[in-house]
Parts: C-alpha cells; structure tokens; sequence
C-alpha cells in the first residue's frame, strides 16, 4: 500500500516538472503544422492553480505512503490542506519578477520624467512619453496615471495607480505636494531618483551579507557533527574510562 502510494505521488508530481507531458510533445514534434489543432492559451491562474492542487496532491499522497496504515489517510489530508495553503500564499514567480523588475525601473522613470519636464512637457505629457519608454509594469501604471491626468482626475487619485511598486509611494507624495503648492516637480524627482538608487544599492549589499551567512551555515553544520565526534567524544571516553 506505501509502495502504491508513493508511486502515484510520483505520477502526479511528473506532469508539474514537465508540462504538457513527454507525449504531447512528441506528437507535435512529428506532426505537420496543418495537423496541430489550435487551442486557447489557458490562464496564467489556471496553470498556477492546477500545479498548486497537484503538489498538494503529492505532499498529502507522499506523507500517507510513508505513514502508512490508517493513520496515514487523516495525516495526508492534513499534509495536502496545509501544503494547498501554503503554496497559495506564494508569490507566483511572474508577478514577483515583475514587480522587481517595476521596481528596478523606478530610479530610470523618475530621472526621465524630470527631464521631460524640465524641457517643458506637461505633466500628462511626460507621464505618457515616460510610459511608452519604459513599458513593462511600470510603464503601464504610468500610462494610467497619464490618462487620469489628462480627464482631470485629483493628483492623488492619479498617481495612486502606482501604488504596489516598491519606492512609488515617494513619488507619488512628491508629485501631488508638487500640485497643491506649485514647487517645481523636477528638482524633487531627481533626488527621489539618487535616493532610490542609494537604497537599491544598500539592499542589494544586506542581500550579500545575507546571502554569505547563508552560503556558510550548511557548512559548520556539516562540520560540527564531525568535530564533536572526532575531536571531543574520544577525549569523553577516555576520561570516563580512566574514572570508571
């Protein structure tokens, strides 16, 4: 019965590492292009769903196959719920790339949109103009925040589209106190810009220190097992031998 189970966790687990199966494949490799039928491209959430609830189905299949019995069925539901839940807080790694990548792209955004404001642009003009340069995520919400500028919309309102791009919560500050007192905009998105490139590079240098401490862990726990063994439990047992 584990044997079984373990074995259909596997069969279950193949299809999330190689999509669309080996037969699939081999069928659209030897057939012509008048052959292969169209079908619509399915959702990125339905594909992330569906591997969601097959790695699910493989933790809890996996943990009844190793406990075994009876108790191994409430076990494995309880595996497969919690293993559900878990990967559904997940970042899906689309979006986390492209919210880095937003991200990334801030510094550039606010350094292009002070310069096409200071060759004297609009505002809505520059947003746009800035919007189409970078494309991406961020060039989307820019492209919104533009055409909410341009209908008439509070500033507030506006530049709240960029809300979620990490960094874009200053720019928007910085853009509707602009509006409300009539400072110059440029000057402030410049500096914005040296700022966010200046946490940029201390996150990035925390990442590496992190990342160091993490490299080296493994190994003083692979090294302290063998220097206790081989360094001190031979002196315990040649002090306990000589008092015993």
């Amino acid at each position: 019965m584990t044997v079984l189970l373990v074995a259909a966790a596997v069969v279950l687990a193949l299809p999330v590492g190689w999509p669309g199966g080996v037969r699939r494949r081999l069928d659209l490799a030897l057939a012509t292009k008048a052959d292969v039928p169209s079908r619509p491209a399915k959702p990125p959430a339905d594909e992330g769903r569906r591997s969601r609830l097959l790695l699910a189905a493989v933790a809890g299949l996996a943990m009844a196959g190793l406990v075994g019995g009876w108790f191994g069925v409430p076990l494995g539901v309880g595996a497969a719920v919690g293993a559900e839940r878990l990967l559904r807080r997940r970042e899906p790694p689309g979006v986390r790339k492209e919210r880095l990548a937003a991200s990334a792209d801030l510094p550039l955004g606010a350094d292009l949109l002070a310069a096409a404001l200071r060759a004297g642009a609009p505002l809505d003009r520059a947003a746009a103009a800035v919007a189409e340069a970078l494309g991406g995520q961020l060039g989307e919400r820019l492209q919104r925040t533009a055409r909410s500028l341009r209908l008439g919309a509070e500033p507030a309102e506006a530049w709240a589209h960029l809300a979620g791009v990490t960094g874009a919560d200053r720019l928007a500050a910085a853009a509707v106190r602009s509006s409300a007192s009539g400072g110059a905009l440029a000057g402030a998105l410049v500096r914005l810009a040296d700022d966010l490139r200046a946490d940029r590079a201390i996150a990035v240098e925390r990442a590496g220190q992190r990342a160091g401490v993490l490299v080296v862990l493994p190994l003083g726990l692979c090294f302290l097992p063998a220097f206790l063994l081989a360094g001190l439990v031979p002196v315990l047992i040649a002090v306990l031998g000589d008092v015993l």
